[in-house]
């Protein structure tokens, strides 16, 4: 299920997409959600709804950019020598990926941490081990 139709894409890229544009830019909408769902299902759907529209401009490019990829931060051209090549910041050209803003949307970015199953298993052995008075035996 998608959170955000080709009309709201439509709206925050200032132009109009083509009718094939707009089928390609559904499918992408329903890949962007899965990927959202599978980061973060308990973010709200507006959220939702703006790094979907995010994901899938990164994606489809503005149309207008006259071969340069969405996303490069660096290129360079030449001429006769059909040379050309690019930097592309993150993701690939196409891909849908989740920028790190996008992870600061849905809740998820920045945060360093750690998880120990063992220490989980270590305090169920501690409960287990209790009597019924509270006691620990040992």
């Amino acid at each position: 299920m998608a959170y955000a139709t080709y009309e709201d894409v439509q709206a925050r890229m200032s132009r109009t997409l083509s009718e094939d544009e707009a089928a390609i830019c559904t499918t992408l909408l329903d890949d962007a959600a899965v990927i959202i769902d599978t980061f973060n299902d308990k973010a709200t759907d507006s959220i939702k709804k703006v790094v979907s529209c995010r994901m899938v401009i990164r994606s489809l490019g503005d149309g207008d950019s006259a071969g340069i990829p969405i996303g490069a931060t660096q290129g360079s051209m030449s001429g006769l020598g059909y040379s050309q090549s690019w930097t592309l910041s993150s993701g690939s050209a196409g891909e849908l990926y989740l920028a790190k803003m996008d992870k600061q949307l849905l809740g998820k970015g920045n945060r360093i941490g750690s998880y120990s199953p063992v220490e989980e298993l270590a305090f169920k052995e501690d409960i287990n081990d209790q009597g019924d008075d509270g006691s620990v035996s040992c």
